[in-house]
């Protein structure tokens, strides 16, 4: 048996994750149509399950999703707002044969089975698990009918890493995201990528926009304008794919094709590194810190985490917390589980 997933604990008041999700065989089948249908349903479920996405990347074959998940409130909405919520989703129709059912259930007597109801689709909300599943059930339903197909699409369980709401954090974890198509060589700008959130923002997608303001303001400790934040947040973004000049460009280029030696500025840089990759490099190799880790955040933040879920680590593990090696990620750590565990 599968453990269920690990989750923040109960009383945080946010959490943020990053989830992955691969097609299966890796192929490659997500074109225009299919990326603008994702977009869709995903923006759809993430107004009906009460979560944000942050940023996002669709690429040719899996997804990146960054999701601040508010607490479950202590005290649920009431039905009158239930009702006025399923019909803001799905419709009028929708919203009338879920009250008449509660209607039905109360006048025989039974508020149990009415109460079951109402629990069930509150049971949809504010869960990261909830949103995920639905999301992808329902895009593979709608691509089995496009492509007239049927059986699975996902490789596999989505993978999910808990990340600190702090700026180096979410920075990091946002620009890793949205800088997926420029480390695939898919554009040169990740302005130019339609189907992320920088790049939806950019377009002018208000809620791309809202959610890359999570992140912005939290790197200048204040509320920022609409303007501010996509400054603020393409400055970023730079910073962490800066890919050097225009002489070290052309010779990743050519090393991709035929033998080339490394230019002398490049040695002379790397031996002045003592060998360590920065972070901006870093950010362009796939790494396991983004989406293999339990956790990403602070020394604090981590083993806040790992001491939540302490059975899920190796019994002789005393702290859950490893610093994140091989560039400067600016004092930021790490957990995986133990997969023995």
């Amino acid at each position: 048996m599968r453990q269920s997933r690990l989750k923040a604990p109960k009383e945080w008041p946010v959490a943020y994750y990053h989830c992955v999700s691969r097609v299966v065989d890796r192929r490659f089948v997500f074109e225009k149509e299919e990326k603008r249908r994702f977009v869709e349903l995903m923006r759809f479920y993430e107004r009906f399950c009460q979560v944000q996405v942050v940023t996002f990347c669709v690429m040719s074959n899996h997804f990146h999703l960054l999701l601040e998940v508010p607490q479950r409130p202590q005290v649920m909405p009431s039905e009158e707002w239930l009702i006025g919520h399923i019909k803001g989703c799905f419709g009028e129709a929708m919203a009338g044969v879920v009250a008449e059912q509660i209607r039905q259930f109360r006048q025989v007597g039974a508020d149990g089975a009415a109460a079951e109801v109402i629990q069930g689709w509150f049971s949809r909300m504010w869960d990261v698990s909830q949103f995920m599943k639905t999301l992808k059930q329902r895009f593979t339903q709608w691509f089995n009918k496009h492509h007239e197909r049927r059986g699975t699409l996902w490789e596999d369980r989505y993978k999910s890493t808990m990340v600190e709401g702090g700026p180096a954090a979410l920075g990091i974890m946002a620009a890793y995201i949205d800088l997926n198509p420029v480390r695939a060589g898919l554009v040169k700008d990740p302005k130019d990528y339609p189907w992320s959130g920088y790049g939806a923002a950019v377009a002018g997608a208000s809620r791309a926009g809202r959610g890359l303001a999570i992140v912005a303001n939290c790197l200048a400790q204040r509320e920022l304008r609409p303007a501010e934040v996509l400054a603020l947040y393409r400055q970023m973004l730079y910073v962490a794919g800066n890919a050097g000049d225009d002489l070290s460009i052309q010779l990743r280029r050519e090393a991709g094709t035929q033998k080339a030696g490394l230019h002398n500025d490049e040695v002379t840089k790397v031996h002045a590194q003592g060998g360590k990759l920065t972070l901006q490099e870093m950010l362009r190799c796939r790494v396991r810190y983004f989406t293999a880790g339990a956790a990403v955040g602070s020394r604090e933040f981590v083993n806040a985490v790992f001491d939540s879920a302490r059975g899920r680590f190796g019994a002789t593990r005393i702290e859950g917390a490893r610093p994140m090696r091989g560039a400067d990620f600016m004092g930021l750590c790490s957990c995986v589980i133990c997969k023995s565990a």
